[in-house]
């Protein structure tokens, strides 16, 4: 409580978060500012009840963690929500922990997500999860809008050596996590390749697990140090000189784990060692020099900032300088690029009407660059980028990840047929 009122105190209410806060440009309303928030949090710190209003407003902060770079003051805003986070959880209502449990009885548990796939394969090709979308509640209609197209799962081999480079430039753990390797394998498929393309070894330990970045960021704290040490033990003898994750998200998440295991007397210095080895792939690729082929990729590609890769690791020139090295290949600007696509973890599940004006606002800005691929570094981006302009009539404009970009460069390969994203249904 003492450290949380400490970081609330660092606020001077200046009011240069407003217009860099998603939900507050959407709403107008300034408990659904940055500013806001901290004063809600310090009534809730000085006794005032935690009620049904307090509880909506910090639910309503997408995350995105914009506010950060744009305070004047270095307020951890990013701190600060996620420790309030912690303290409402025991205070919801039956029917919101109800809601909120089953969303992690099933998300962070690749096993339970891999049993999913046949129901959800068969009611896609019945076009079931478009048609009954209308009728169902609105986080399981919100599920069925963005569910991915069931695609072949790629079996990842624990080990794979470098292809230009012997010995191999790094030792390279690779994480796999949960919905990634249920539904995006061929992402870290490819994420494999083109680390061993550009002469790396890749190691893949079994039973890796969710990285705790959706429990954390909703006030789950103990299922995150959890999910966090089984991380940390999974990686311990890999031999990896780097891990790296191809979900923004993940990486901002472990990333911090020193942070979230800092109390942990046994844990706590592993975490730390660990996260100083954490890269995303983009900000990996980058720092090496690229010794691999590129072939020519004839598009014009928009690429979109997760809010966990730029503002939460600072990784923004990485992707683009990696892209811009691609023969034939234009990269065009979005307008408001900073701007949350309300994907934000499980945000549009929870808040389906907000994430969902969020989204439509990214896919207009999307649309006016002119590209004719969309790239990301983040799987639930491109998902909920994906159903926004499902949904605007214009027509269908392919989203890839931004290492799939890369790895049909330097295979020499067309991108990918798929998008990895909801049909137009």
């Amino acid at each position: 409580m003492t450290e949380l009122r400490a970081l609330t105190d660092t606020c001077v209410h200046c009011g240069f978060c407003l217009p860099a806060c998603p939900t507050y440009q959407v709403e107008g309303e300034e408990m659904d500012s940055p500013r806001g928030r901290i004063h809600l949090i310090q009534q809730m710190l000085d006794g005032a009840p935690v009620e049904g209003a307090i509880t909506a407003h910090l639910d309503a902060c997408l995350g995105c963690l914009a506010c950060v770079p744009a305070c004047p003051s270095g307020v951890a805003y990013d701190r600060i929500i996620e420790e309030a986070r912690v303290l409402i959880e025991p205070a919801r209502g039956p029917l919101d922990q109800a809601r909120r449990a089953g969303i992690f009885a099933l998300f962070p548990h690749p096993r339970r997500l891999t049993l999913l796939r046949g129901p959800l394969r068969i009611a896609q090709r019945l076009r079931l999860t478009s048609t009954t979308a209308r009728w169902l509640p609105a986080t399981m209609a919100a599920m069925a809008r963005l569910a991915p197209p069931v695609l072949p799962r790629v079996r990842l081999s624990p080990r794979m050596a470098a292809r230009t480079a012997d010995p191999p430039r790094a030792v390279v753990g690779l994480l796999t996590g949960c919905v990634q390797s249920a539904f995006f394998s061929h992402v870290s498929a490819a994420t494999a390749r083109v680390l061993t393309l550009e002469g790396c070894d890749v190691v893949i330990p079994p039973r890796q697990g969710c990285c705790g970045a959706l429990a954390r960021h909703t006030g789950r704290v103990d299922q995150a140090r959890r999910q966090a040490r089984r991380i940390v033990a999974s990686f311990a003898n890999a031999g990896t000189d780097v891990v790296v994750t191809d979900v923004a998200g993940c990486g901002s998440a472990m990333k911090e784990y020193a942070e979230l295991l800092r109390d942990d007397p046994t844990w706590g210095p592993r975490a730390a060692e660990f996260a100083s080895t954490v890269r995303d792939v983009t900000e990996f690729l980058d720092s090496l020099p690229p010794v691999a082929t590129r072939h020519p990729i004839a598009a014009t590609v928009a690429y979109h900032d997760a809010c966990h890769l730029s503002h939460g690791q600072r990784v923004r020139s990485q992707p683009r300088t990696l892209l811009s090295g691609i023969p034939s290949l234009t990269l065009v600007p979005i307008a408001d690029a900073d701007m949350c696509c309300g994907s934000a973890g499980v945000y549009n599940l929870l808040s389906p009407g907000p994430a969902s004006e969020l989204g439509r606002r990214k896919a207009g800005a999307i649309r006016a660059s002119g590209a004719d691929l969309i790239a990301a570094g983040n799987p639930g981006c491109l998902l909920q980028i994906s159903a926004a302009l499902a949904q605007d009539g214009g027509p269908p404009l392919p989203a890839v990840h931004t290492i799939q970009v890369l790895d049909a460069s330097l295979t020499g390969t067309s991108l990918p047929s798929h998008t990895s994203l909801p049909s137009r249904t």
